[in-house]
């Protein structure tokens, strides 16, 4: 399958098979988040697979009722949980290089999606599930200080796959030179 195909076929995957994930799909999908991009090489991600189900149903409580994505906690058979290390990406000798903070969402999100695209070319569902109480999930799983849970992440094959969700025309979101201006000179 060519990349652009992957991209535009992933979806969010809420609904899982109880199969077990082969450990070499596992090292497929961890070593592509690996080798993601992050700011000046820093790499401030660290992943955390759980699998035990009681640790599940901790993690599933973190999410507010409305979270569609809360069964999905317990369902996988993998939860990643994508931790970041604080107050090292974006900055130099120990001060904020940049007026947008840490930089350390921005570093996730890159791994993170290396991450979710690997694991659907290899017929794996993910879902990115960032609405949760992450000082808690932080506590569940015995992060130290200085390392915060930006997303938890369920991993397994598809029970059923949602259907594409519309995306915007490229004209509405493309501007030439300045905003607004939505053609080329």
């Amino acid at each position: 399958m060519k990349l652009i195909q992957i991209i535009k076929k992933r979806r969010s995957v809420r609904s899982y098979k109880p199969d077990q994930v082969p450990e070499n799909m596992v090292q497929q999908v961890m070593e592509a988040a690996r080798w993601a991009p992050s700011w000046a090489n820093t790499q401030c991600w660290e992943f955390i697979l759980v699998r035990d189900s009681s640790i599940k149903k901790k993690l599933a409580a973190t999410l507010p009722p409305p979270n569609p994505a809360k069964s999905a906690i317990t369902q996988a058979p993998i939860i990643i949980a994508a931790c970041a290390l604080l107050e090292k990406s974006g900055y130099i000798r120990g001060k904020i290089t940049t007026d947008k903070g840490d930089w350390f969402m921005f570093d996730l999100g890159l791994s993170t999606q290396n991450l979710a695209l690997t694991a659907h070319s290899l017929g794996l569902g993910t879902v990115h599930v960032g609405l949760f109480d992450a000082p808690k999930a932080a506590e569940i799983l015995g992060l130290p200080d200085g390392m915060a849970v930006v997303e938890l992440i369920p991993l397994g094959f598809p029970a059923e796959l949602p259907e594409e969700t519309p995306r915007k025309d490229l004209k509405e979101m493309i501007h030439y030179d300045k905003y607004g201006q939505k053609e080329s000179i």
